[in-house]
Protein backbone atom coordinates (compact mmCIF):
# COMPACT_ATOMS: atom_id res chain seq x y z
CA UNK A 1 0.00 0.00 0.00
CA UNK A 2 1.41 3.35 -0.96
CA UNK A 3 1.32 6.40 1.27
CA UNK A 4 -1.06 9.34 1.17
CA UNK A 5 0.52 11.66 -1.39
CA UNK A 6 -0.15 13.60 -4.56
CA UNK A 7 -3.65 14.42 -5.73
CA UNK A 8 -6.27 13.46 -3.14
CA UNK A 9 -9.73 13.58 -4.74
CA UNK A 10 -12.79 14.05 -2.52
CA UNK A 11 -16.15 13.23 -4.05
CA UNK A 12 -18.89 15.86 -4.27
CA UNK A 13 -22.26 15.17 -2.62
CA UNK A 14 -24.55 13.87 -5.35
CA UNK A 15 -27.49 11.56 -5.87
CA UNK A 16 -26.45 11.07 -9.51
CA UNK A 17 -24.46 7.86 -9.14
CA UNK A 18 -23.81 7.47 -12.86
CA UNK A 19 -22.22 10.91 -13.14
CA UNK A 20 -20.27 10.36 -9.91
CA UNK A 21 -18.74 7.12 -11.26
CA UNK A 22 -17.93 8.84 -14.55
CA UNK A 23 -16.23 11.78 -12.81
CA UNK A 24 -14.29 9.60 -10.36
CA UNK A 25 -13.06 7.37 -13.20
CA UNK A 26 -11.79 10.47 -14.97
CA UNK A 27 -10.06 11.76 -11.84
CA UNK A 28 -8.32 8.43 -11.27
CA UNK A 29 -7.32 8.19 -14.93
CA UNK A 30 -5.89 11.71 -14.62
CA UNK A 31 -3.64 10.70 -11.74
CA UNK A 32 -5.49 10.95 -8.40
CA UNK A 33 -3.59 8.77 -5.91
CA UNK A 34 -6.17 8.89 -3.11
CA UNK A 35 -9.97 8.94 -3.33
CA UNK A 36 -12.20 9.90 -0.42
CA UNK A 37 -15.90 9.12 -0.55
CA UNK A 38 -17.76 11.95 1.14
CA UNK A 39 -21.55 12.02 1.03
CA UNK A 40 -23.45 13.54 3.92
CA UNK A 41 -26.92 13.50 2.40
CA UNK A 42 -27.55 10.20 0.65
CA UNK A 43 -29.62 7.36 2.04
CA UNK A 44 -27.69 4.39 3.53
CA UNK A 45 -28.45 1.99 0.68
CA UNK A 46 -27.27 4.44 -1.97
CA UNK A 47 -24.17 5.32 0.08
CA UNK A 48 -23.23 1.65 0.39
CA UNK A 49 -23.74 1.09 -3.34
CA UNK A 50 -21.77 4.20 -4.34
CA UNK A 51 -18.96 3.42 -1.91
CA UNK A 52 -18.71 -0.19 -3.13
CA UNK A 53 -18.40 0.86 -6.77
CA UNK A 54 -15.89 3.61 -5.99
CA UNK A 55 -13.80 1.28 -3.82
CA UNK A 56 -13.53 -1.13 -6.77
CA UNK A 57 -12.63 1.72 -9.12
CA UNK A 58 -9.88 2.93 -6.79
CA UNK A 59 -8.46 -0.57 -6.41
CA UNK A 60 -8.41 -1.05 -10.17
CA UNK A 61 -6.28 2.12 -10.53
CA UNK A 62 -3.99 1.35 -7.55
CA UNK A 63 -5.33 4.34 -5.63
CA UNK A 64 -6.15 4.44 -1.93
CA UNK A 65 -9.84 4.52 -1.00
CA UNK A 66 -10.86 6.43 2.12
CA UNK A 67 -14.37 6.87 3.56
CA UNK A 68 -15.28 10.14 5.25
CA UNK A 69 -16.40 9.84 8.85
CA UNK A 70 -18.16 6.45 8.66
CA UNK A 71 -16.19 3.57 10.15
CA UNK A 72 -18.95 1.01 9.55
CA UNK A 73 -19.17 1.90 5.86
CA UNK A 74 -15.38 1.77 5.53
CA UNK A 75 -15.42 -1.75 6.96
CA UNK A 76 -18.34 -2.83 4.77
CA UNK A 77 -16.58 -1.90 1.51
CA UNK A 78 -13.10 -2.90 2.72
CA UNK A 79 -11.79 0.64 2.30
CA UNK A 80 -8.11 1.35 2.91
CA UNK A 81 -9.13 3.67 5.71
CA UNK A 82 -11.32 6.43 7.08
CA UNK A 83 -11.05 10.18 7.62
CA UNK A 84 -12.35 11.50 10.95
CA UNK A 85 -12.56 14.82 12.75
CA UNK A 86 -10.24 16.15 15.41
CA UNK A 87 -11.50 13.88 18.21
CA UNK A 88 -8.75 11.61 19.54
CA UNK A 89 -11.40 9.07 20.61
CA UNK A 90 -12.65 8.84 17.00
CA UNK A 91 -9.11 8.15 15.82
CA UNK A 92 -8.69 5.41 18.42
CA UNK A 93 -12.11 3.91 17.53
CA UNK A 94 -11.26 3.86 13.83
CA UNK A 95 -7.91 2.25 14.51
CA UNK A 96 -9.51 -0.40 16.74
CA UNK A 97 -12.29 -1.17 14.24
CA UNK A 98 -10.24 -1.19 11.05
CA UNK A 99 -6.98 -2.69 12.29
CA UNK A 100 -3.35 -1.60 12.46
CA UNK A 101 -2.85 -1.48 8.69
CA UNK A 102 -5.75 0.91 8.07
CA UNK A 103 -5.19 4.52 7.12
CA UNK A 104 -6.78 6.92 9.59
CA UNK A 105 -6.78 10.59 8.63
CA UNK A 106 -7.61 13.47 10.94
CA UNK A 107 -8.75 17.04 10.31
CA UNK A 108 -6.50 19.45 12.20
CA UNK A 109 -7.75 22.74 10.74
CA UNK A 110 -5.06 25.37 11.50
CA UNK A 111 -3.54 23.78 14.60
CA UNK A 112 -0.13 22.15 14.98
CA UNK A 113 -1.18 21.14 18.51
CA UNK A 114 -4.19 19.22 17.17
CA UNK A 115 -1.94 17.58 14.60
CA UNK A 116 0.54 16.42 17.22
CA UNK A 117 -2.28 15.05 19.38
CA UNK A 118 -3.79 13.27 16.37
CA UNK A 119 -0.49 11.60 15.49
CA UNK A 120 -0.05 10.56 19.13
CA UNK A 121 -3.56 9.05 19.03
CA UNK A 122 -2.70 6.99 15.96
CA UNK A 123 -3.50 9.14 12.92
CA UNK A 124 -1.79 8.03 9.68
CA UNK A 125 -1.98 11.51 8.16
CA UNK A 126 -3.24 14.97 9.12
CA UNK A 127 -5.15 17.52 7.08
CA UNK A 128 -4.77 21.30 7.40
CA UNK A 129 -7.27 23.70 5.93
CA UNK A 130 -8.91 25.66 4.59
CA UNK A 131 -5.71 26.86 2.92
CA UNK A 132 -7.81 29.08 0.62
CA UNK A 133 -11.45 30.24 0.86
CA UNK A 134 -13.60 27.16 0.23
CA UNK A 135 -16.81 26.95 -1.75
CA UNK A 136 -17.64 23.62 -0.11
CA UNK A 137 -17.15 24.97 3.44
CA UNK A 138 -17.40 28.79 3.23
CA UNK A 139 -17.15 29.18 7.02
CA UNK A 140 -14.03 27.03 7.42
CA UNK A 141 -11.16 28.34 9.52
CA UNK A 142 -8.22 29.72 7.52
CA UNK A 143 -5.01 27.68 7.68
CA UNK A 144 -1.79 29.50 6.69
CA UNK A 145 0.55 27.72 4.31
CA UNK A 146 3.39 28.15 6.83
CA UNK A 147 1.84 25.25 8.74
CA UNK A 148 3.45 22.81 6.31
CA UNK A 149 6.97 23.98 7.11
CA UNK A 150 6.15 24.09 10.82
CA UNK A 151 4.79 20.53 10.76
CA UNK A 152 7.65 18.92 8.82
CA UNK A 153 8.71 16.87 11.86
CA UNK A 154 5.34 15.18 12.45
CA UNK A 155 6.43 11.98 10.73
CA UNK A 156 3.15 11.51 8.80
CA UNK A 157 1.89 12.90 5.47
CA UNK A 158 0.30 16.34 5.63
CA UNK A 159 -2.70 17.02 3.40
CA UNK A 160 -3.86 20.50 2.37
CA UNK A 161 -7.56 21.13 1.80
CA UNK A 162 -9.83 24.06 1.04
CA UNK A 163 -10.27 26.12 -2.10
CA UNK A 164 -7.45 24.42 -4.01
CA UNK A 165 -7.56 24.78 -7.80
CA UNK A 166 -5.13 24.43 -10.70
CA UNK A 167 -4.48 28.18 -10.35
CA UNK A 168 -3.20 28.07 -6.76
CA UNK A 169 -2.17 24.46 -6.11
CA UNK A 170 1.50 25.04 -6.93
CA UNK A 171 1.77 27.39 -3.93
CA UNK A 172 0.54 24.61 -1.64
CA UNK A 173 2.93 22.01 -3.04
CA UNK A 174 5.81 24.51 -2.76
CA UNK A 175 4.86 25.13 0.89
CA UNK A 176 5.50 21.44 1.63
CA UNK A 177 2.13 19.68 1.50
CA UNK A 178 2.46 15.97 0.77
CA UNK A 179 -0.99 15.84 -0.81
CA UNK A 180 -3.66 18.27 -1.98
CA UNK A 181 -7.31 17.40 -1.31
CA UNK A 182 -9.59 18.83 -3.98
CA UNK A 183 -13.37 18.76 -4.45
CA UNK A 184 -14.77 21.66 -6.50
CA UNK A 185 -11.46 22.50 -8.14
CA UNK A 186 -11.49 19.00 -9.61
CA UNK A 187 -15.13 18.00 -10.07
CA UNK A 188 -16.89 21.30 -10.94
CA UNK A 189 -16.83 21.00 -14.73
CA UNK A 190 -16.52 18.47 -17.51
CA UNK A 191 -12.74 18.33 -17.93
CA UNK A 192 -12.08 16.27 -14.80
CA UNK A 193 -9.31 14.08 -16.26
CA UNK A 194 -7.47 17.12 -17.58
CA UNK A 195 -7.72 18.96 -14.27
CA UNK A 196 -6.58 15.86 -12.40
CA UNK A 197 -3.56 15.49 -14.69
CA UNK A 198 -2.62 19.14 -14.17
CA UNK A 199 -2.85 18.84 -10.38
CA UNK A 200 -1.11 15.45 -10.21
CA UNK A 201 1.76 16.72 -12.37
CA UNK A 202 2.73 19.20 -9.63
CA UNK A 203 4.11 16.28 -7.62
CA UNK A 204 6.25 14.92 -10.47
CA UNK A 205 8.51 17.94 -10.86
Amino acid sequence: MHSVNGLYAITPDTEDSERLIEQVSAALDGGARVLQYRNKGSDPVRRLWQASILASLARSRDALFIVNDDIALARAVQADGVHVGRDDAAIASARAALGPAAIVGASCYNSIELARAAVAAGASYVAFGAVFPSGTKPGAVAAPLQLFAQSADLGVPRVAIGGITAANAAQVVAAGADAIAVIGGLFDGDDVAERAATLAALFHN
